[in-house]
């Protein structure tokens, strides 16, 4: 069964409508959810303990809105009567919100623009940032994965360091409170059958809410997570690329660092999905250096250090940097310092 047969069984099987549907309906397409109103905390509705709740939209299967929550409140799926290219009301939530199209596309009005997500894109838009939806009769399925920020930052924490969006995500999206924003991701090559499996795996557990299943869905949203700074295109406004171009230098910086011995340029495109060119036009805008100038001022630190405080050989120290011609350690090191190592370690 895929992702887009699991939602239809979902919203259909689960399905309740009576009198007490329609009234959440009404209460769902007519109530403001603004910062400062008592609703602010309701949208879509109360989750009580929940790091996490999927809610799916589903145009497919009849001319209402069918909307289900996961795991299933008491109303389980109830339907909403709208007019075709109806919104929802603006709204904020505490949660930060990734909306995936199953099927067919998503138009929001996200800080004031109209923004559409073709099949198989994502929306991920963070607590702070004011949106509406687009309520139209187009045989669309929406899942709406809401995580609380704490749980996200936790599973950015527990990722691979060396990850754009999630070292992004969390230096831009987690600790500046006040940041209003959203990223566009779209798929690259064949990665959608994979984050569909991922997403129906955590539709499941979400939906059949058993013991444990908060263990699972933790490992499913930090596979997805990665997915999606690997494997999806984003689209950030110019301070947002800013702010993410300072947090790679940093994890280059970082990685450059703890890797010095061996690291290679070609490593740094590998574990960081740059071409390699990249990394010499952000280096030298940041440092005005080249990629193997900053590489050869880190050894050379490290080297100095070295033959300060520790009693290892000019070759030994040599190599543990990275240097296997000693010869050419020598030549770098009295370029810059104007002594051979023998002769800096002495005057110390």
């Amino acid at each position: 069964m895929n992702l887009t047969e699991l939602c239809q069984k979902i919203t259909l099987s689960d399905r309740i409508i009576n009198e007490d549907s329609f009234v959440r309906g009404d209460y769902f397409l007519n109530a403001g959810f603004l910062k400062g109103t008592e609703d602010v905390k309701r949208y879509p509705f109360v989750v009580e303990n929940r790091k996490s709740y999927i809610y799916l939209w589903d145009f497919s299967s009849s001319d209402d809105l069918l909307t289900t929550m996961c795991p299933p409140d008491s109303l389980r799926t109830f339907s909403c009567h709208f007019t075709n290219g109806q919104m929802t009301p603006p709204h904020i939530q505490e949660f930060v919100e990734l909306a995936y199209v199953v099927k067919g596309e998503l138009t929001q009005k996200i800080l004031g623009k109209d923004v559409r997500f073709q099949e198989g894109e994502f929306c991920l838009i963070d607590r702070n940032c004011e949106h509406q939806d687009y309520l139209f009769k187009n045989k669309s399925i929406i899942l709406f994965l809401c995580i609380k920020s704490d749980a996200l930052l936790e599973v950015m924490n527990e990722n691979l360091s060396a990850n754009t969006i999630i070292t992004f995500l969390q230096a831009a999206m987690m600790e500046q409170k006040e940041i209003k924003q959203y990223i566009h991701f779209k798929p690259t090559g064949d990665v959608r059958k994979e984050m569909e499996e991922c997403l129906s795996l955590l539709l499941k557990e979400h939906h059949e809410n058993k013991v444990g299943g908060l263990f699972v869905i933790k490992g499913l949203v930090m596979r997805i997570f990665r997915l999606l700074s690997t494997r999806y295109e984003f689209q950030l406004s110019k301070q947002q690329k800013k702010d993410m171009n300072s947090a790679i230098f940093e994890e280059i910086c970082r990685y450059i660092g703890n890797h010095s011995k061996t690291v290679t340029i070609q490593e740094l495109s590998e574990v960081f999905h740059f071409q390699e060119d990249y990394f010499n036009r952000l280096i030298k805008k940041r440092t005005g250096s080249t990629y193997c100038e900053m590489l050869q001022e880190i050894r050379l630190y490290q080297a100095e250090k070295l033959l300060v405080n520790s009693e290892m050989t000019i070759s030994e120290i040599a190599e543990e940097v990275g240097y296997k011609n000693k010869g050419y350690f020598y030549k770098l090191f009295e370029a810059k310092h104007g002594v051979t190592p023998a002769e800096y370690r002495k005057a110390l």
